[in-house]
């Protein structure tokens, strides 16, 4: 084989079905967090949309361990549009009070649904950050403002290492048995060169290194080496040039899989998959006896993988 292998540490961090997992970052938590959905996995995907730097991501987590929902004096217009610096454009809305409901619904949804989280996927895209002149904080999103209302500049190891300490340790004092996979997205930000990019990624490698030494619940997850090294090669990018195709999408999920789950659990993926695949069919004559066969069978076999693993029907119902 022409590529080289990256090789990843064994380890005791394994996610079962009986696990939580909420998924924060950039794009590449929003694409693993999609694959665990598809396969019936518990878990939150992104719930204040994709975040790119780390002090976002933070930002987003102290949040949600604080419990307290939006309120309107968290809001701004622009563009006839209510929005919040907290949150992708996923979230906007013609009306303040329209912005809040999709902001809210989300965000006590995944506030509840850290207190009982077992792992939580971190994914750094950038250190990069925008701060809001008038307010001196990061934001998560521009929202296309003038630049000018933004300071730009790049974190440092240190404090990215000092923020996610203070974190982690607090997160640990909240929820004892609480496990970190950080990794770092392989999508490239090239508006900023190479050079810039490269010191950029260094930078989040660095420090997630620090944070690995430094807690025993951390863990990195080579999601940016397997890209780089294993699929370097262009026919694993989207037609940008920038993001990782959908076969290298499912290339790091196999590896990110044969490193966080046990046989047992791959065994029962692999029952879920063809489960997923068939509740996602769209015919093309959907009145059809052959249609109306292939429903019944398929609504036979969710009803048996739901007598054989119960956990599936809080899954179904959402």
């Amino acid at each position: 084989m022409f590529q080289t292998k990256v090789e990843i540490p064994s380890t005791d961090f394994k996610i079962t079905y009986e696990d939580h997992i909420l998924t924060l970052g950039s794009c590449f938590a929003e694409n693993i967090g999609r694959k665990m959905c598809e396969v019936y996995f518990g878990t939150e995907v992104n719930p204040f949309g994709v975040l790119y730097n780390p002090v976002s991501i933070k930002n987003s987590i102290e949040l949600l361990s604080d419990n307290k929902p939006f309120t309107p004096q968290d809001l701004f217009e622009y563009n006839s549009l209510w929005q919040s610096f907290s949150h992708s454009s996923l979230f906007s809305y013609i009306t303040p009070e329209g912005c809040l409901t999709k902001i809210n619904g989300r965000f006590e949804k995944a506030a509840q649904f850290l207190t009982k989280t077992d792992f939580l996927l971190i994914t750094f895209g950038t250190a990069w950050v925008f701060e809001d002149r008038k307010r001196g904080s990061v934001v998560s999103n521009c929202h296309k403002l003038p630049s000018a209302e933004f300071a730009r500049r790049r974190l440092s190891v240190d404090e990215i290492v000092v923020e996610y300490s203070a974190l982690i340790l607090r997160l640990q004092n909240q929820f004892p048995n609480l496990k970190f996979i950080f990794s770092v997205s392989p999508i490239r930000h090239w508006k900023d060169g190479a050079h810039e990019n490269t010191i950029s990624k260094s930078t989040l490698l660095l420090a997630i290194d620090a944070l690995q030494k430094q807690f025993k619940n951390v863990q990195y997850f080579p999601a940016y080496e397997i890209q780089m090294d294993e699929l370097r090669d262009y026919r694993f990018y989207a037609p940008d040039m920038l993001h990782p195709s959908d076969v290298a999408i499912d290339y790091i999920w196999s590896r990110f899989a044969d490193t966080y789950f046990d046989k047992a659990t791959i065994g029962m993926i692999k029952e879920f998959e063809q489960l997923s695949t068939d509740l996602s069919h769209r015919p093309l004559q959907p009145g059809s006896e052959a249609f109306k066969k292939f429903m019944k069978s398929t609504e036979k076999k969710k009803l048996e993988l739901l007598n054989k693993y119960p956990f599936l029907k809080e899954r179904f119902i959402k």
